[in-house]
């Protein structure tokens, strides 16, 4: 089933993308400049919305999506590269992005707080680090809603994990959070944080 997942996201994923994730792709993304790192590509679906950004290295593990995403880089108005790589082990030297972005995304990552160190490795000093994710809910009984239906939902869509504490994961990681905003009833995350 993940496969299949991974296959039609774009279908799947097309409700939550017109009425969640535009608006808010739209207001993060524009303004990130420099060299960009892109944590999970997916299918592509950031690609439109960099504008200001030198260049974006997009690693995506998964070779459907991989596939989906390397059509969209050619038709990118920045220079974007997609690379097969998982992110607990980045395929590029130290102090090399200004920034990194990554849009739900640590849901799927298998050890996020390796990830998470790798980027800030790979990460200028003062580097920017932006996530839109779906997280745990912080209202209990939701919460354990969340914690019953991870491991079929995680086997049905691709390894996504529905209970994930990202924020927690980046303050451990060492960022320095600059500001975090919740939606949709704690579901949904914002975080932009530093690379001190």
């Amino acid at each position: 089933m993940g496969s299949f997942f991974n296959r039609y996201y774009d279908r799947l994923m097309g409700p939550v993308e017109r009425r969640i994730c535009h608006p808010v792709r739209e207001r993060l993304l524009p303004q990130i400049r420099g060299a960009v790192l892109e944590i999970g590509s997916g299918t592509g679906v950031n690609f439109p919305y960099y504008r200001q950004a030198d260049r974006v290295a997009a690693i995506e593990p998964e070779p459907v999506m991989r596939e989906v995403s390397a059509k969209r880089a050619r038709q990118s108005r920045v220079p974007i590269e997609v690379i097969d790589a998982g992110a607990e082990r980045l395929p590029f030297e130290s102090d090399t992005f200004d920034a990194a972005v990554g849009t739900l995304v640590f849901c799927t990552i298998p050890d996020p707080k390796t990830a998470l160190e790798e980027i800030r490795r790979v990460c200028k000093p003062g580097g920017t680090l932006v996530l839109f994710e779906h997280v745990k809910m912080d209202q209990p009984a939701l919460g354990k809603l969340q914690d019953w239906l991870t491991p079929a939902w995680k086997r049905m869509c691709g390894g996504c994990h529905l209970n994930r504490n990202t924020l927690q994961h980046v303050e451990q990681a060492g960022f320095r959070i600059r500001r975090t905003e919740r939606m949709y009833k704690n579901l949904f995350l914002i975080v932009e944080a530093e690379n001190p």
